[in-house]
């Protein structure tokens, strides 16, 4: 049996597999694919391997991708193989909730002109602050990371309402809407906060229309994915006062531009695609990896966090 990584883990995160696996064979390839055609098992983080890799991949029957998000991935290629393709759900949580908290602590309780003020040696005391409590959040994808979401911002006396595809009940939320209805509900929220992925009905969810019936004093965020919203819609918003504010951690195109105008928008923050960073998320990644692999082992059963390759999560 060989696994191959196409990403190098720390040095004692490698050892805990050898340890745990001492009979298989794994290999740890940054940008290296030499290890492709041999290899039984795929663990990526999604978004290095291209259709030709899995033709030349032709012993894999699992891929595990170390993220979230899919959508990078070679989908028809990895269909035709019947390959099985699992990820991570659920890890992000932590991360991207306690992420979430401090944007809005920090806007909320102007802690980015508190900064300022100590850096010009400024004494200023008449500074506009607020609170979390009584305000509404309209939590578009309350699935793990949403939940972790409501559940803090819930002990800060923010009222959730949460928003994916059925309205079916979630974790957190105070209330719940479909897609189909969130014009209804979108005037009441003070924080629209979206952790959806990418699919063919996310793409594009939210329009002109519904950054027009947001609060002009909405604070818009997305930790999801940045095809949510055009690029050219959610600048207008921001250029016409639609919304107050936007924190941004993904993007329609990535790396931002260096020209972009987001850079120099005193209403955007711009945090580069890092909100679920931290020093636990590979050890998190193997905690799910670890007893995947021990059952697949026994008899290739299915994993959990299995992915619908045609539904895209």
């Amino acid at each position: 049996m060989e696994i191959l990584f196409t990403f190098v883990p720390r040095q004692d995160q490698q050892q805990r597999m050898k340890n745990e696996f001492p009979e298989v064979d794994f290999y740890f390839l940054y940008r290296d694919k030499t290890r492709l055609s041999s290899a039984d098992i795929i663990v990526t983080y999604g978004e290095d391997l291209t259709a030709e890799d899995i033709e030349v991949a032709e012993k894999v029957k699992w891929i595990m991708v170390a993220s979230a998000g899919i959508e990078k991935l070679p989908h028809q290629a990895i269909e035709a193989r019947g390959i099985t393709v699992s990820n991570v759900k659920g890890i992000h949580k932590t991360p991207m909730a306690e992420s979430a908290l401090a944007h809005l602590l920090a806007l909320k309780r102007a802690l980015p002109v508190i900064y300022q003020n100590q850096r010009n040696q400024q004494w200023e005391r008449k500074i506009r602050s607020s609170e979390l409590n009584g305000t509404t959040a309209l939590i578009l994808g309350p699935g793990a990371i949403g939940a972790e979401i409501g559940r803090l911002l819930q002990a800060f006396g923010v009222h959730t309402i949460g928003c994916n595809r059925s309205g079916a009940e979630a974790s957190n939320m105070d209330e719940m809407v479909s897609f189909e209805k969130i014009l209804e509900k979108l005037p009441e929220a003070d924080y629209v906060i979206s952790v959806l992925p990418s699919t063919d009905e996310t793409k594009h969810l939210l329009k002109e229309e519904h950054f027009q019936i947001m609060k002009n004093s909405a604070i818009f965020m997305n930790f999801g994915r940045g095809d949510l919203v055009a690029e050219s819609i959610l600048l207008n918003a921001l250029q016409e006062n639609e919304i107050a504010f936007a924190v941004l951690d993904v993007f329609e195109q990535e790396p931002l531009p260096v020209d972009h105008p987001y850079w120099s928008m005193d209403n955007v923050v711009v945090s580069p695609h890092i909100s679920s960073k931290s020093g636990k998320y590979v050890d998190r990644a193997l905690d799910i990896f670890i007893p995947n692999l021990k059952k697949w082992l026994i008899d290739q059963s299915v994993p959990t966090n299995l992915v619908d390759m045609e539904k895209g999560y």
